[in-house]
């Protein structure tokens, strides 16, 4: 108490009446005497650089009461990490400070929070120093108790706080320049208001999270730092994603959460752009780039060359390497900070990201080690039709005068396969023989997929029966050795690292791997092909997004169909595209009543006249008539409205990629969108983050495979 007896004794007197321009619009109250002091409640802040400007962003209520017990918990409290946000951060309370658990980020400053004045500009409260709120309560218990108000303090930049009454305080700012025998505080300019406690601050705080995690599910960003047009990280997106499933979970699985049946799904971002671009490839590219339009050219270098480093085999491996080994490592890291974790595990990209997970899970092996598995794989691609022996090859080839050193040297055609052109030559076979039997090899392999492991070996299906077509050519680095060779899909030769789970589904947002296995000469996706180690695969783009493409089409090529329209999170189409397909069947209703309505009246006026005698059978035959134009309105009914025939065509066979299930799912446009489709084109692309119709398909596919559903199907 004696720091604010100090403070009293040297701001004591009592402060003029507040000047006409601060507080003059402000009624003081008459407060009783002998009011009782009641404590403020603490409520624990971190704060967030956002917009090159400092906000303070409160914790949910659970964490912050975390924060209490363990601050209140003893001397020890110091040393204390709590975690919070779900487990993504850590507070350690000595140093008052926040740290990320799962990616890079700048650790945040954390306060315990009780006193809060207003902003500046954007009218946001901002809490005061912890040593500071102290002298501040300790003075407000003061005046309760004693009942006397008007107490000025001057804090530690030489601000003035007035407590007029518990209704009423004020801070002001000295004004630039004032010399220390500045003004009275009372012309200093408009006041800023203070307020005690958290719950008199307009303020969201939310409940917190539930616990229990049900699944967690890694998502992987597409090219360039910025994943939408807000320029946020892919770190913001997640949380936006995690926040809108949050809402959902509530809102569509509310019956299971009743029954405690389920917690949340976990979404944890995997950042690759950054280790690609601190390889020093950065410096390379500002030392070529031309000087003029910078801003352009920089935004190409950091965003748009992501495509091509993907397609180079150096930055490849590194981009894959990143991925790969970021999942395991969050991975790792997740079962050892949630030990009872029993749930699994799926996959999700965007844009670029999805096709980096396509290339890595068709590369993954299945549950036979690896060993076992390169030495199974050529023995399956051997029984699907090459079952030459080496000597008839070597026939085939005109060349068996070799087979004898062949054989000396222990070469089988595995071995021999593997071969380069120095191999031979140390063999001592002379170079003519050496092009024909790498060439003839090389060919062998592009044909039947003897240069990469099987991928179904289990079922005997590899990545040769994804091609269809023949002429795939092999690539050779600039040695000419030949060590780059092309794989079944056209992926540049690199060394795909393995993943330490298995995904259970994968999902790809606004995705391009259509297209670019079309570029890679693959014109058509085996209806028996799945991924070794993931049973789902889900195409989910937006309408507009001009980067994405279709998959399905590869699968069934000589079939014409729709992609599954994703429902509206609401429960229903959206209202304009109900009133479009309203309109266009209310149309096509009018031009067939008024087309049958024309014939019959061509055909009354075109019959000949009728003996009265024949009246009876003239009606049957116009009832025939009748009968028989009705058949053709009926026929032509179904000829011009498509949505009847599609409703009458059988389920469509999209192959085992998603386990026999429809892989193509497209989102239904908002009503403003569909005034101008290229006008939205690029928002469409970065749309998938905050949209509650592609998080709740999300939640809807991976809670199914836990055998809960929604509480309405939509």
């Amino acid at each position: 108490m004696s720091s604010v007896e100090s403070h009293q004794e040297q701001l004591s007197q009592s402060d003029p009446s507040p000047s006409p321009n601060s507080c003059s619009s402000f009624e003081l109250l008459d407060m009783d005497t002998g009011s009782l002091y009641e404590p403020v409640s603490p409520h624990w802040f971190y704060c967030k650089i956002i917009d090159s400007k400092e906000t303070w962003i409160p914790f949910n209520s659970e964490d912050s009461q975390q924060l209490e017990e363990a601050y209140g918990s003893g001397k020890d409290c110091n040393w204390r990490v709590v975690p919070t946000d779900g487990g993504r951060y850590d507070v350690h309370l000595g140093e008052r400070m926040r740290y990320a658990v799962y990616w890079d980020e700048l650790a945040s400053e954390v306060r315990r929070c009780t006193w809060f004045y207003k902003g500046d500009k954007d009218n946001k409260y901002v809490p005061y120093s912890e040593s500071f709120s102290q002298v501040l309560e300790e003075t407000y218990m003061l005046a309760v108790t004693l009942d006397e108000w008007k107490k000025k303090l001057e804090s530690p930049n030489r601000e003035i706080i007035i407590l007029h009454n518990p209704k009423l305080m004020v801070h002001y700012q000295p004004v630039a320049g004032s010399d220390e025998w500045g003004s009275t505080p009372t012309e200093q300019g408009r006041p800023r208001t203070v307020k005690r406690g958290v719950e008199n601050i307009s303020v969201d705080i939310h409940c917190g999270e539930p616990l229990q995690i049900d699944h967690l599910v890694f998502v992987v960003h597409g090219i360039g730092p910025a994943c939408d047009l807000r320029f946020r990280s892919i770190v913001q997106c997640v949380n936006d994603f995690r926040s809108v499933s949050l809402n959902l979970l509530q809102t569509h699985f509310k019956k299971a959460q009743e029954n405690q049946q389920i917690g949340r799904v976990e979404f944890l971002p995997v950042n690759w752009h950054s280790p690609l671009h601190s390889t020093g490839v950065d410096v390379d590219l500002q030392r070529i780039t031309l000087p003029s339009i910078n801003r352009l050219r920089h935004f190409t270098n950091d965003t748009i060359l992501d495509v091509f480093f993907y397609n180079s085999p150096t930055y490849c491996q590194t981009i894959v390497d990143t991925v790969a080994s970021e999942m395991n490592r969050i991975y790792t890291l997740f079962l050892q900070r949630n030990p009872d974790f029993k749930g699994g595990v799926s996959i999700a990209g965007h844009s670029l990201g999805s096709l980096i997970l396509f290339d890595i899970l068709t590369n993954q092996k299945d549950s036979l080690g690896d060993m076992d598995s390169e030495k199974d794989a050529p023995n399956i691609v051997m029984d699907e039709g090459d079952t030459l022996t080496l000597e008839e090859d070597l026939k085939k080839l005109q060349l068996s005068e070799f087979y004898n050193l062949f054989e000396k040297e222990k070469v089988d055609k595995e071995a021999l396969a593997l071969c380069t052109d120095k191999d031979l030559q140390e063999m001592g076979i002379p170079l003519g023989p050496r092009k024909k039997i790498l060439h003839y090899f090389r060919t062998r392999k592009n044909l039947m997929g003897i240069n990469r492991p099987t991928l179904q070996p289990a079922s005997g299906v590899t990545i040769s029966d994804i091609l269809k077509e023949p002429g795939f050519c092999s690539k050779t680095n600039a040695t000419g050795n030949g060590d780059y060779l092309d794989v079944g899909i056209g992926q540049v030769s690199v060394k795909y690292p393995r993943l330490i789970y298995k995904p259970e589904i994968f999902f790809a947002f606004g995705s391009p791997i259509g297209m670019f296995l079309t570029v890679r000469g693959l014109k058509r996706i085996d209806p028996n092909y799945k991924f070794p180690t993931c049973k789902g695969f889900f195409n989910i783009y937006h309408p507009f997004d001009p980067v994405a493409y279709r998959i399905e089409p590869m699968v069934v090529p000589g079939v014409e169909f729709e992609p599954m329209l994703i429902p509206h999170h609401k429960g229903r189409k959206r209202m304009h595209l109900e009133l479009r397909e309203g309109l266009t069947r209310m149309s096509m209703d009018l031009k067939n009543n008024l087309l049958g309505s024309l014939r019959m009246a061509w055909k009354s006026f075109t019959r000949a006249p009728y003996p009265a005698l024949q009246a009876s059978e003239t009606t049957e035959e116009t009832e025939a008539e009748s009968e028989s134009s009705s058949e053709k309105l009926s026929d032509v009914n179904t000829e011009e409205t498509p949505v009847t025939v599609k409703e009458e065509v059988p389920p469509i066979n999209v192959g085992m990629l998603n386990g026999g299930q429809r892989i193509d799912y497209v989102l239904q446009e908002k009503p403003i969108e569909s005034f101008n489709e290229y006008l939205f084109a690029l928002q469409s692309h970065l749309c998938y983050w905050e949209s509650e119709d592609t998080v709740l398909l999300v939640l809807k596919e991976i809670y199914q495979t836990q055998g809960i559903f929604l509480d309405q199907p939509l």
